[in-house]
């Protein structure tokens, strides 16, 4: 298994040497203002985070070729998504893939209307040539388990029943055809439970992307040792998250957090698609996300790792990196893998 990267020698907490300095401004003041919502209590400052938050409106007249609008999934729980999709006059007629997203925030933060996933999600319908759904899930801690996973396959039914399905195809899509998960962080792991229902149920799946996923589990790892508090992140932020998400009551072995505890589905006998894995270097929950990859390959289950030693949280929030572009060849080749 891969080892973490070794810590640069002089680099001090956040040093501005590890990303270029607009990542570094963006995830430290995320930073910030994350310490202000969480409570110690396990309470969250749901009306503060609304207004740091800073959202856009969807735009049906293109934006650098791209339009979005926003729809009604489940009327009930409040779920909706906003779809992104080329609007620009395009010589490839072909269906696009459709890839369902999940953003990250640890299952707390972020709307599918915030304006750095926003842009996120256009700059990548774009480059990779798909049509995004970015789902607005529930958040916790007013929201526990299950309710992201539940939204989650809610929008999968969706976009792939009678009325997404149209809305979709006339975007250029097939949901039956190609169609993928993804999300970055605790969207990652959203993604992976996701796609195990969705398994379980039938529903036609091409294969799921996870970024940097939020797993985990009672253990400490080398890892989360070593970079804790390094790199944007710390071991009390994680805990905190994890203790507003699963059930009251439960450890970390609970099988939302630690897809291979013995609580958890068995995955060697679900019928998983293809699965993407991204990994950075200076991420401290890298072992947690290496632990995964080995225990797919172990369930027989294929899937590929993308490790960047380099790359710290967010690092694909901006395209001002190699690691954004090197990126967006690995999705566009995972993409158009013939299954």
């Amino acid at each position: 298994m891969l080892q973490p990267a070794p810590l640069p020698p002089g680099h001090s907490p956040d040093s501005k040497g590890v990303v270029p300095l607009s990542t570094w401004v963006l995830i430290s003041n995320f930073k910030l203002s994350y310490n202000l919502l969480r409570r110690p209590d396990g309470t969250f400052n749901r009306h503060l985070a609304e207004f740091l938050d800073r959202k856009v409106m969807a735009n049906s007249s293109p934006v650098d070729g791209v339009a979005s609008m926003d729809v009604l999934i489940e009327r009930t729980t409040g779920v909706w998504g906003r779809i992104f999709w080329q609007a620009e006059h395009n010589t490839d007629q072909s269906s696009k893939p459709l890839i369902i997203y999940f953003h990250g925030g640890s299952f707390a933060h972020s709307s599918a209307n915030s304006a750095i996933y926003d842009a996120m999600c256009r700059r990548l319908t774009k480059m990779c040539s798909v049509v995004i759904l970015s789902i607005n899930f529930r958040r916790a801690p007013e929201n526990r388990y299950p309710c992201a996973y539940d939204d989650g396959i809610t929008s999968m039914r969706w976009a792939q029943g009678i009325h997404g399905s149209a809305c979709l195809r006339s975007l250029g899509c097939d949901p039956q055809g190609r169609c993928f998960l993804a999300g970055d962080s605790s969207g990652g792991n959203i993604a992976h439970n996701v796609a195990v229902r969705a398994a379980e149920e039938g529903l036609p799946l091409s294969g799921f992307i996870l970024l940097m996923p939020m797993f985990g589990g009672q253990a400490r790892m080398p890892s989360e040792m070593a970079l804790d508090g390094k790199y944007f992140v710390t071991l009390k932020d994680r805990d905190w998250y994890w203790r507003a998400f699963l059930p009251l009551g439960t450890s970390r072995e609970h099988p939302a957090c630690n897809p291979f505890s013995i609580h958890a589905p068995q995955l060697q006998r679900i019928n998983l698609p293809p699965c993407l894995v991204v990994v950075g270097g200076y991420d401290l929950l890298q072992d947690w996300q290496l632990r995964y990859v080995y225990g797919l390959k172990q369930a027989g289950k294929p899937v590929r790792v993308m490790f960047l030693e380099q790359a710290t949280i967010g690092f694909f929030l901006l395209p001002n990196s190699d690691l954004f572009y090197s990126l967006v060849e690995e999705l566009r080749t995972f993409l158009d893998a013939p299954r």
